[in-house]
């Protein structure tokens, strides 16, 4: 079996519609997320800003790290801190969809998976031409 050009995931065909199934997600996802409105609140524990409390695994890390370069527990602290702080950024992050209209939202959602089932559809193996070269 020669392998072509419009041979997609390792099977013969669907290079076109591996591109408008692209086309069509990317267009549903872009408009999807142009509804989402993402804010910030504060960090708390409580109801005390815990912000600071994130902090000291990391700073404490830094200290020994600076102290000793090679410091194993300085290493691990600094590592730690950052996955704190990144989890808590990411725990306090509020998601809105802005109102629009039901068509508007069928019509994004459909070019979303639309598009996602051309993708899928393009990778399975297509009929080949049956011309025959003289």
């Amino acid at each position: 079996m020669q392998k072509n050009l419009k041979d997609v995931g390792g099977t013969p065909g669907g290079l076109g519609e591996f591109f408008i199934g692209l086309a069509l997600c990317a267009a549903g996802a872009y408009w999807l997320t142009r509804q989402v409105e993402v804010s910030s609140g504060a960090w708390s524990i409580y109801g005390y800003n815990s912000f600071g409390l994130s902090m000291i695994p990391f700073l404490l890390g830094m200290m020994l790290l600076f102290a000793n370069g090679k410091s194993f527990w300085g290493h691990t602290l600094v590592f730690l801190g950052a996955v704190i702080i990144f989890i808590g950024i990411l725990m306090n992050l509020r998601i809105y969809f802005q109102p629009t209209s039901l068509f508007n939202t069928l019509l994004m959602l459909s070019l979303l998976f639309v598009g996602l089932g051309l993708i899928i559809r393009s990778l399975k193996p297509h009929a080949q031409d049956k011309s025959v070269d003289s």
